[in-house]
C-alpha cells in the first residue's frame, strides 16, 4: 500500500480521546517540550496512549476468565548524546506533563544544546494499514461466548480422543499520538485480534497437546467459521500426530523447516542480532559486519512493518515515523540493521521505523515487526526427497538465543523423520541446538513456499511485550545439531 496524505481522521480521533478531555492543545505541548529545551538535550518527545483491552477464555464449556481493561498516559523523553531521560505518567493533564518534563532535566549537562524546539506542530502521515475500527465492539459479548463454543464444539467433534479443549479471544483497541521536539505530529489507531485453542488428547493412558490460533490487525469479524475450522483441525491434527509420536533421535544430521511459524528461529537467532542498539554497543555478532557475508547465498532476510492487516505491522513506529521494509540481508550479504530515531543518529544509519514500545509507561528501542525470509526457486516436495535421512520440523514452541555469540536452543512441537527423501513417523522431544550465523550459512536449498505465521507472535526484550509476525519458506539445513531423547 502506498503512503497516504496525512490521516486528519486519525489524528482528529487521537485528539479527541487524548488531548481535549484534559484541556490540552498544541500550545500546550510546545510550552512541554520548550521547557525541557531550556536545558541543553537533543530531542524530546511526548507519546500519549489510550489503551481498550479484554480477554476471554473458555475450558470445558465454561467461561472459565472474561477481564476488561482500560489504560491511557503519557511518556515524556529527553535524549541528550547518547543518554536518555524518561518520565510518565497516567494522569494526562498539564501540570503533569510539566512535571514529567522537569523529571528529565537530568541529563542536560551532556547535550550541545544547538537545538530548538520546532515553533509549530505539522501533522505527518503514516501508512494506512488497516482499519481504525475499534475490535471490542464489533461483536457483543453473547456472541464472543459463542464463537468460542463454536470452536470448542469443531475440536471436540474431529476426533473421541479429545478430552479437553481451552479457547480464549483477545482484542484491543489502541489509539496513540506522537509529538515530537522537531515539530511531528502523528496518530495510529491499532486494532489488534487473537483467538487461541488448546487441546489434549489421549489414548491408552497416554495424553498429548496440540495447540493453533490466529489474528492481525482486524476487528472479530475475520474469525470465520472457516477460519474456526482450520484452527480446530490445525489442534486436533497436532495432539494426535504426537500421540503416535516417537523419541527423536539425537546427534548432527539434515533439518528441514516447514513454512510460516518456523520463523521464530529466524526471529530468535538472527532478528534481534541485528537490532540496532545491540550493534551499536558492540555486543551483537553481527556488529560491524555490513557488507560481509553472514548467510548461504539466496538467503534474503527482510524486516518489513508495512503489511496490510498483519500483527506486526504498524502505520506509524512510537516515535512517529511511517514503518519501512528493510532489507537486512540479501542474498547472504549483511546490508542492514533495524533502527529506532537515536541509534541511527548514533551510528550515523537511516532511521528504519522500528522504534517500538510496549506502552506509554516504558522507552522505545529498535525492534522487528514481521521479519521474514524471501522464497527460493525449490519446490517443497524436491527439498524433502533430496534428504536421505533427516528431520523435517513443522512446527516450534518455546526457544532461547544468546545475541552475544549467536547461540541458540529450540523445541521442535511437531516434527518427523525423513527416510530416503519420505516423511515417515513423527518424532517427540527434539530440540535444535546450533548458532544463528551459523545456521543461516547451512542453508542448501529454499523453497518456493514463503508463507507468514497465523498471527500469533509475541516478543519480549528487556521486559517490554510487543507483537511480531514471523515468516519463511521451506528450508533445507545440512549438518545442524539435534538434541533427542534416544
Amino acid at each position: 500500500m502506498k503512503p497516504f496524505e496525512p490521516n486528519l481522521s486519525t489524528l482528529a480521533v487521537a485528539r479527541d480521546i487524548l488531548l481535549t478531555p484534559f484541556g490540552l492543545d498544541e500550545a500546550k505541548l510546545l510550552k512541554t517540550l520548550g521547557s525541557m529545551f531550556t536545558h541543553k538535550v537533543d530531542y524530546a518527545d511526548l507519546y500519549f496512549q489510550f489503551t481498550k483491552n479484554e480477554g476471554w477464555s473458555l475450558e470445558e464449556g465454561i467461561v472459565k476468565t472474561g477481564s476488561f481493561s482500560i489504560d491511557q498516559g503519557v511518556g515524556v523523553r529527553a535524549v541528550s548524546g547518547d543518554r536518555t531521560a524518561f518520565a510518565y505518567s497516567d494522569d494526562i493533564s498539564e501540570a503533569a506533563l510539566l512535571s514529567a518534563a522537569s523529571a528529565t532535566r537530568t541529563i542536560a549537562r551532556a547535550g550541545a544544546g544547538k537545538v530548538k524546539v520546532a515553533s509549530a506542530m505539522t501533522p505527518t502521515g503514516g501508512r494506512s494499514l488497516y482499519l481504525p475500527n475499534d475490535p471490542l465492539a464489533s461483536l457483543d459479548a453473547t456472541a464472543k461466548v459463542k464463537l468460542l463454543e463454536r470452536l470448542e464444539q469443531m475440536a471436540r467433534g474431529k476426533d473421541p480422543r479429545i478430552v479437553q479443549v481451552m479457547a480464549s479471544l483477545a482484542a484491543e483497541y489502541d489509539v496513540v499520538l506522537v509529538v515530537r521536539s522537531d515539530g511531528v505530529l502523528a496518530a495510529d489507531i491499532r486494532p489488534l485480534v487473537r483467538v487461541s485453542l488448546t487441546v489434549i488428547a489421549e489414548q491408552n493412558g497416554r495424553r498429548e497437546v496440540g495447540s493453533s490460533g490466529g489474528g492481525g490487525r482486524y476487528d472479530y469479524g475475520y474469525f470465520t467459521d472457516a477460519l474456526l475450522e482450520q484452527y480446530a483441525a490445525d489442534a486436533v491434527s497436532s495432539a494426535l500426530v504426537n500421540l503416535d509420536a516417537r523419541p527423536a533421535p539425537a546427534g548432527p544430521m539434515t533439518v528441514v523447516l516447514g513454512p510460516g511459524w518456523p520463523g521464530i528461529l529466524l526471529h530468535e537467532a538472527i532478528g534481534h542480532g541485528l537490532e540496532g542498539d545491540f550493534n551499536r554497543k558492540g555486543s551483537s555478532t553481527f556488529s560491524g559486519r555490513i557488507g560481509e557475508r553472514v548467510a548461504a547465498k539466496g538467503v534474503t532476510v527482510v524486516d518489513d512493518g508495512t503489511l496490510p492487516d498483519r500483527r506486526g505491522s504498524l502505520n506509524i513506529d512510537d516515535e512517529g515515523n511511517p514503518t519501512q521494509c528493510t532489507t537486512l540481508i540479501e542474498d547472504g550479504i549483511l546490508k542492514g540493521y533495524i533502527q529506532d530515531t537515536m541509534n541511527a543518529r548514533l551510528m550515523k544509519m537511516p532511521v528504519t521505523g522500528n522504534a517500538r514500545r510496549e506502552s506509554f509507561a516504558h522507552l522505545p528501542m529498535p525492534r522487528m515487526t514481521n521479519t521474514y525470509m524471501l522464497g527460493g526457486d525449490k519446490d517443497p516436495g524436491e527439498i524433502l526427497a533430496s534428504v536421505k535421512n533427516g528431520l523435517y520440523a513443522v512446527n516450534f514452541g518455546g526457544g532461547q538465543v544468546d545475541i552475544t555469540n549467536g547461540k541458540f536452543v529450540f523445541s521442535a512441537s511437531e516434527a518427523y523423520m525423513i527416510e530416503n527423501g519420505k516423511i515417515t513417523y513423527p518424532v517427540k522431544g527434539a530440540t535444535l541446538i546450533g548458532n544463528g550465523p551459523e545456521v543461516l550459512n547451512r542453508v542448501s536449498m529454499i523453497g518456493n513456499d514463503m508463507r507468514l505465521d497465523p498471527g500469533v507472535g509475541v516478543c519480549g526484550k528487556e521486559g517490554q511485550s510487543v507483537p511480531v509476525g514471523v515468516g519463511q519458506p521451506t528450508l533445507r539445513l545440512d549438518g545442524v545439531t539435534v538434541g533427542g531423547t534416544v
